[in-house]
């Protein structure tokens, strides 16, 4: 299945449906989750790589991979918006403000001797599970986890080894989120999912906020570590479409939109669980949720229906949705982990990135060179003066994933020479 790139027929259509998830992302309403992040042992910020040898060779300004593999010693990203959707949670439950809870607090005896035993539940590829297991085992409280068939070994270890009960269910993501979700009414559980629907929409809403943190990081690192500079494109991967609605909502609050003088925004999906790109490339205004077995190597993000409360803003402010093959996460991948050197010896960093991670900048390292994509590098605007944004999500997650892709070639590149 080749690339498929679309425009959005929908932006700056939304204004009025967009306007309230846009306002919760304003750098001034997320203060409180940068702080609580802030107070979690061992917090950091993540590494902003420019990748300055490969953005030479590729022809544009300036390459910027936000680098989450580091987060937490987790791997990924996830932690962030589970860590700050509980936090939250438990101020309410408990009323108290949230700047009254810092993690310290959080998991001090006073906190659980309040709020008893509470078991939190969740649906996840593994990402996200592991970081709600995660905060769960520091709460010392409980968590049940429920994966979809085809998840990595490895990704339900991790989570068990935080003490959460897993269970493999012969089911796709959107299922195991629904079997969670009846799980939590049945046995009055704490359902910590990052999709939504109508009636469940606080938590996925928290979630999205608590990723913010990294972007406040990001703004902050290509201030003071490079230059100052400021993203002509963003590419953001999406699953369910959480992240998305982070990076597009708080980038957008920061540079503005496209036609305010900000980044254009591009968002990337798996072709077989493109329901971001469905949703946005239609002019009805109805959600196109996608079923079936969503196989992809993207397992983190193999979601077939889209975060309610983060499509308006994703409709109103996302210039191109993209549906990309395997291959194209794969050779992304393959070209992070080995840096380009130039003819003087210099090298950039190398970037350990997930199939999930590596998406984005792996559609836009083939518009770069692919001469069959030359009129979508040229329908994008990307030209020597371009400066590309990235997250990559996750680190090698699935190691026996990440060797087969790196180090042995698995879905190889349609370029590559045949054996």
């Amino acid at each position: 299945m080749p690339i498929q790139v679309a425009p959005n027929p929908n932006r700056g259509r939304r204004t009025a449906a967009a306007a309230p998830m846009l306002a919760r992302l304003q750098p001034d309403r997320v203060g409180d989750v940068v702080a609580f992040h802030r107070s979690i042992e061992g917090y950091a910020p993540t590494p902003l790589v420019s990748l300055r040898q490969l953005a030479s060779r590729l022809g544009v300004r300036s390459i910027h991979v936000k680098d989450e593999s580091e987060r937490f010693g987790l791997n990924a990203f996830k932690a962030l918006g589970g860590s700050y959707a509980i936090a939250a949670h438990l101020a309410d439950r408990l009323g108290l403000d949230l700047a009254e809870l810092p993690y310290e607090r959080l998991v001090s005896d006073e906190v659980r001797e309040r709020l008893g035993e509470v078991t939190f539940v969740t649906a996840t590829d593994g990402n996200h599970g592991r970081g709600v297991a995660w905060t769960a085992h520091k709460l010392r409280q409980n968590c049940v986890v429920h994966v979809p068939r085809g998840t990595a070994a490895e990704r339900v270890e991790h989570i068990r080894a935080l003490g959460a009960r897993v269970d493999v269910n012969d089911m796709n993501y959107d299922d195991c989120v629904r079997l969670a979700g009846r799980e939590a009414n049945d046995y009055g559980w704490v359902l910590l999912q990052d999709t939504s629907w109508p009636g469940y929409e606080d938590v996925p809403r928290a979630i999205i906020q608590g990723y913010t943190t990294l972007l406040a990081e990001a703004v902050e690192q290509l201030q003071t570590e490079h230059g100052g500079e400021r993203p002509t494109h963003v590419f953001v991967q999406a699953g369910v479409g959480a992240l998305a609605t982070a990076v597009v909502g708080y980038l957008a609050n920061v540079y503005g939109s496209s036609d305010q003088g900000g980044p254009v925004f591009v968002v990337v999906e798996p072709a077989n669980a493109a329901c971001i790109f469905d949703t946005l490339r239609a002019t009805d205004g109805r959600i196109h949720s996608v079923g079936g077995d969503l196989a992809t190597i993207m397992a983190g993000l193999a979601c077939g229906e889209p975060v309610t409360v983060g499509v308006d803003l994703l409709a109103h402010c996302v210039d191109f949705v993209v549906s990309l093959p395997d291959y194209v996460a794969a050779q992304g991948m393959r070209v992070l982990s080995s840096p380009t050197r130039a003819a003087d010896g210099a090298s950039d960093p190398r970037i350990i990135s997930g199939e999930s991670g590596a998406a984005p900048f792996g559609f836009a390292h083939e518009v770069l060179t692919d001469p069959a994509l030359a009129g979508v590098r040229e329908t994008l605007g990307i030209d020597r003066d371009s400066v590309l944004f990235f997250v990559s999500t996750e680190g090698d997650t699935d190691r026996a994933g990440f060797d087969a892709v790196v180090r042995d070639g698995a879905y190889a590149h349609p370029s590559a020479p045949q054996p």
